[in-house]
């Protein structure tokens, strides 16, 4: 890959994001009308639109695409280069009125995350890089976070899993704090960007929720790991993944504190005095 081959995939990162922006500032958030798919998972005409521009904008004939709002075509496990995209991540927080969704755009090279990024109209943050570029926040450079105790460090939760108390056992065994926040792209974006030190997943993602963040993450310094069993291999046949954690490039080094209690449907207290 040359510098400008990059360069041009960045540029049509950045092409889309500000496309779907300027969609989604037709509609107003928290006076929008949804329907339900037929997973329970709701959709707006405004998803709809922006994923038509995106298709528009980013793959050429030879590139592959895997959104949450298009058919999934399998012809997309034979290109080497495959964009994977959500159209609007956050759609509950959006049809709410809550300032917690975005645009995710990643581009994937055999099976890796290599470039991405993220928008949120709501609040103008807009995040892009690749693994050869770095990261930017709204064009500038990201500054990383530099956490050096747990105590310091600052936690993006699902909102809808801090609902569920599922977020409990680590409010009560860990000094960090958690922030609930909805859309995990817009999550692994802000850690990406050096707003945040960490977040992680308790439920299974498929990829449109977090090849973007990926990418992102890792070209920022950061480190984003699977579940145990799993790795980061992208553009499956099933676009699944059991669950992610991802870390500012501050943290990393303490992440090994909280690292046997992240499993789905943790219990960190049971854990610790169970091993006591």
């Amino acid at each position: 890959m040359t510098e400008q081959q990059r360069a041009d995939d960045l540029r049509r990162i950045d092409d889309a994001l500000i496309a779907g922006g300027e969609i989604l500032s037709r509609y107003t958030p928290g006076e929008i009308e949804a329907l339900q798919k037929s997973g329970g998972d709701p959709v707006t005409q405004a998803d709809l639109e922006v994923d038509a521009a995106l298709k528009n904008i980013l793959p050429r004939p030879d590139e592959g695409w895997l959104s949450e709002e298009t058919r999934d075509d399998e012809a997309r496990l034979g290109c080497a280069r495959v964009w994977i995209v959500d159209p609007l991540d956050g759609t509950r927080e959006f049809v709410l009125g809550l300032p917690e969704f975005c645009i995710s755009i990643a581009l994937v090279e055999n099976g890796q995350a290599v470039a991405g990024g993220i928008f949120n109209p709501a609040t103008g943050e807009k995040v892009v890089g690749s693994r050869e570029t770095g990261v930017t926040l709204n064009g500038e450079p990201v500054e990383p976070r530099t956490a050096s105790t747990l105590a310091e460090a600052t936690v993006l939760a699902s909102r809808s899993e801090v609902g569920r108390g599922e977020w409990r056992p680590f409010e009560n065994a860990y000094p960090f704090a958690i922030v609930p926040m909805g859309s995990v792209a817009y999550k692994f974006g802000r850690v990406a960007a050096g707003l945040a030190d960490a977040t992680w997943t308790l439920v299974p993602k498929h990829e449109w929720d977090i090849a973007a963040g990926v990418a992102l993450v890792a070209a920022a310094g950061g480190e984003v790991r699977a579940m145990p069993g799993d790795d980061l291999t992208l553009n499956r046949r099933r676009p699944k993944l059991r669950g992610l954690v991802a870390l500012s490039p501050g943290v990393t080094g303490i992440w090994g504190e909280v690292e046997a209690d992240w499993t789905p449907n943790p219990d960190p207290r049971a854990r610790k005095s169970s091993s006591a």
